[in-house]
């Protein structure tokens, strides 16, 4: 029984490091990154569908991203659907794609992501702690001896200490290239 919450407990934390790393991704560095429009919703015919699922993108330069639409119809949709994602991005047409130039980060913009980074940094390491008082909650409730039930908690409290160290070099990693030039 305890096997099992502390296995549980495992996938959900190590789910929470996954969801932060992909919040990463689309965390602007100052390079194109395909990632970057990672989640940007486009009206596909009156359906909101992933850009990923509507065009090929791709970086042929280290500050550009190109957008190209499998529908070439499609080119407002997208365009209106990278702006509504609110991204600092300023997307353009031509021809039969959508080309977006990558902005230099100003070292002031870059504080204000690594000030992001790790305001979103805390929300997960919350999630973590949340995760760790339930599977402790379920263990106490467990029908098992108290040796059982400390053995779980501090299995538990091992596994909330590693996955809060993962966060914690995920985000320094982040920040530091963030803050290269």
């Amino acid at each position: 029984m305890i096997k099992d919450i502390l296995e549980n407990v495992e996938l959900e934390m190590a789910s929470t490091i996954e969801s932060f790393n992909d919040y990463l991704l689309k965390v602007r560095t100052g390079r194109a990154n395909a990632n970057m429009l990672k989640g940007v919703m486009v009206d596909f015919y009156g359906t909101l569908t992933p850009i990923e699922q509507t065009s090929q993108i791709s970086s042929p330069e280290p500050q550009q991203l190109v957008v190209k639409p499998y529908d070439r119809s499609q080119i407002g949709s997208i365009i209106s659907g990278i702006n509504k994602a609110d991204l600092g991005l300023n997307p353009m047409s031509e021809a039969d794609l959508v080309r977006i130039n990558i902005p230099s980060l100003t070292e002031e913009t870059r504080k204000d992501l690594v000030k992001k980074v790790f305001k979103e940094l805390e929300q997960f390491k919350v999630r973590i702690r949340n995760l760790r008082r339930d599977a402790n909650d379920q263990i106490k409730k467990a029908d098992v001896t108290e040796d059982d039930k400390k053995f779980g908690e501090s299995e538990v409290q091992k596994l909330t200490d590693k996955f809060v160290a993962q966060l914690d070099s995920v985000a320094k990693a982040k920040e530091k290239d963030l803050m290269s030039i």
